[in-house]
């Protein structure tokens, strides 16, 4: 029987064991030359690789193919070769970045485009490149359509807006592109962080803010009980048996709200909230070893993720760390473009 829970108390505890460490997050400035443009780029053109980029970051590695290749010597995996290879195309071709070419991209494109060598005689590309081509399409027509190809008139007319009167807010404008037409927003809200964070988007109704939901923060959520879940669904996680597009909207929506209750008990802006959750699942509360059960490391040091005892700083509410039956690894819902 599906059965979820948004468990109010329990994430008012973990925003109680977060406020201590606010002061500590690693806020990104995403200004990073490898992945993002520099701090001296406009803003129309920061805006416009950023709505390129964050509408194909979605469900880069597939089981036994992981999105993991070589740039210029160094190896990248995940979202980090993403967006490797982005600022690679920004800097060599920026005419790319441009709504009428946008609207010309094919399939072989974006092969061609993003994909690298395995370090192994062999190259490495994104699944579904299909999707990826169309979803570039249909952002680079309706741009031309509906902004004159230019980004940041999105931005203006959203007056600093992420929700405002009947879908003139910025969250509620990018739906009009097939990219950003996620239930769960995730896309919108990941690309509203980046922009504010580089001083393109002034959001002014902080209110609205809402953390981007992926596999990660899914992941942490049931774990720590914040979310809860019935047992059979519990068992559907651990045995990997994919979730229907209706569970799956569920369980993000229900993460989301708990998440905000979360922000609300720490004191922490989602969008910093989110930073701190996206690198804590990453390097800490992983799919396949979670501090918890092994060790603490570096990287999870390095974020806060561990207390002096190198104990996980979720282990007193946790309620995977006293009940291993919650310690799935995460949902399954691998054909989507959502996240």
């Amino acid at each position: 029987m599906w059965m979820l829970t948004v468990n109010v108390d329990q994430a008012e505890a973990l925003g109680r064991l977060l406020a201590p460490v606010r002061d500590r997050i690693s806020v990104d400035t995403f200004t990073d030359t490898r992945y993002y443009p520099p701090p001296s780029a406009s803003k129309r053109d920061v805006a416009m690789y950023f709505l390129v980029m964050v509408a194909m970051d979605h469900r880069l590695s597939r089981p036994g193919r992981p999105y993991e290749g070589v740039v210029e010597g160094e190896r990248y995996h995940g979202a980090d070769l993403l967006y490797r290879l982005g600022m690679k195309r920004y800097t060599e071709d920026p005419g790319f970045f441009e709504a009428s070419r946008l609207a010309r991209v094919r399939d072989r494109d974006v092969v061609r485009w993003l994909s690298a060598s395995d370090g192994r005689g062999g190259m490495v590309s994104p699944p579904d490149p299909r999707v990826r081509a169309e979803l570039l399409r249909d952002l680079g027509r309706k741009l031309e359509a509906l902004y004159g190809g230019d980004p940041f008139a999105l931005i203006v007319e959203s007056r600093g807006m992420l929700r405002r009167g009947v879908g003139d807010g910025f969250i509620d404008r990018l739906k009009v592109f097939k990219a950003y037409q996620d239930p769960v927003e995730k896309k919108a809200f990941l690309l509203a962080k980046f922009l504010e964070r580089r001083h393109v988007l002034e959001v002014a109704d902080h209110y609205n803010k809402e953390v981007p939901v992926d596999n990660h923060l899914v992941r942490i959520a049931v774990r720590t009980g914040i979310v809860g879940l019935s047992r059979p669904m519990i068992e559907k996680m651990a045995r990997f048996v994919p979730f229907t597009e209706w569970e799956d909207i569920s369980l993000r929506l229900a993460a989301r709200q708990a998440y905000r209750i979360v922000s609300q008990a720490s004191g922490i802006d989602p969008f910093m909230l989110d930073d701190f959750l996206w690198m804590f699942g990453r390097r800490s509360c992983t799919r396949d070893g979670p501090t918890c059960r092994a060790s603490c490391r570096n990287g999870c040091s390095a974020i806060g993720g561990c207390d002096s005892n190198g104990s996980c700083i979720f282990s007193p509410v946790c309620r995977a760390y006293r009940n291993p039956l919650l310690m799935v690894p995460e949902h399954t819902f691998l054909e989507t473009w959502w996240y």
